[in-house]
């Protein structure tokens, strides 16, 4: 992962883009999960909700904060307790994390939370909306770890 997405680095989100939603999309949710964080949940870096159907890209630098998004989308707080991305930053000696961003094709125009819905809420709704769901899928390690940082799909 570039340096300048994780939390060392210059902290700004990446840029997303996606393209096949299914008929029937009514919305999307994006997000980044870091399943090997030292937590037994894990830990949520980024959630935006209720992105417009016809949306298919986010610049880099859109998870500064909701300003930054069109129409009625906007963050919810992730596990660092805000509402914007939240770079990488795993523990040193802690090995290569893997960084799960989705986008989750929805067949309903808003999950109807706000923004002190907690990713795991998300989640949740998403479970009973969910059209159809792309996956990127990328690892960093901080300096000092056993591994350096690879990717295993696509590129960030």
């Amino acid at each position: 992962m570039d340096l300048r997405l994780t939390a060392i680095g210059d902290n700004i989100s990446p840029e997303l883009h996606w393209s096949g939603a299914p008929q029937g999309t009514r919305s999307f949710v994006v997000s980044c999960f870091d399943p090997d964080a030292p937590s037994p949940a894990g830990f949520w870096h980024w959630t935006i909700v209720d992105l417009d159907a016809s949306v298919t890209c986010l610049p880099q630098g859109t998870g500064e904060s909701d300003l930054q998004l069109d129409g009625a989308a906007f963050h919810v707080r992730n596990d660092a307790g805000t509402h914007a991305w939240s770079g990488p930053y795993p523990p040193a000696g802690d090995g290569s994390h893997r960084y799960v961003f989705a986008v989750h094709a929805l067949d309903v125009d808003t999950l109807g939370l706000d923004d002190e819905a907690s990713a795991s809420a998300v989640a949740c709704q998403v479970s009973h909306h969910s059209l159809a769901r792309a996956v990127l899928t990328a690892t960093y390690t901080v300096a000092g770890s056993p591994q350096a940082a690879t990717f295993l799909e696509g590129e960030l």
